[in-house]
């Protein structure tokens, strides 16, 4: 999809990640995607949900190319699915494509009914040696 006019896909389903090799693949670092405007729909009254998505990860052989992975998140737009799904469906499909030393998701959901739903994943112990930052999103405060 690099260097060509990309479609959003219509869900996540439809959308293609693609990976290439990792450029260090002799050294332990960190790589961070921060999506601060994730957008999906509630899959009961179709209204939008939104959230800031923290993502960390350590790369084994792959690293997954960032257009396709934007193209991904955008794919959630029009998609139903809670929060918990959301979060770990991105989880999931990253695991499974990169198989990564390690990976961490945060969910940080902007509040649904008055009540924010957080929702954390990660794959075990973050390595030891890799300096993996805190994600830093605060929690909801509402107006206080």
């Amino acid at each position: 999809m690099l260097g060509a006019m990309t479609a959003l896909p219509a869900n996540p389903d439809e959308a293609v990640l693609e990976r290439v090799p990792n450029p260090h693949g002799d050294m332990a670092y960190c790589i961070r995607f921060a999506a601060p405007e994730f957008t999906s729909l509630c899959p009961l009254t179709g209204q939008p949900d939104f959230a800031h998505l923290v993502l960390d990860y350590v790369p084994r052989d792959w690293i997954v190319e960032s257009k396709s992975l934007k193209l991904f998140l955008g794919s959630f737009r029009n998609h139903g699915a809670f929060h918990e799904a959301c979060t770990l469906d991105i989880a999931r499909r990253l695991v499974t494509l990169l198989e990564p030393v390690w990976l961490r998701i945060g969910g940080y959901w902007y509040p649904r009914g008055g009540i924010p739903i957080d929702v954390f994943y990660q794959t075990g112990t973050p390595p030891e040696g890799v300096w993996i930052p805190n994600q830093d999103v605060p929690g909801y405060r509402g107006r206080g």
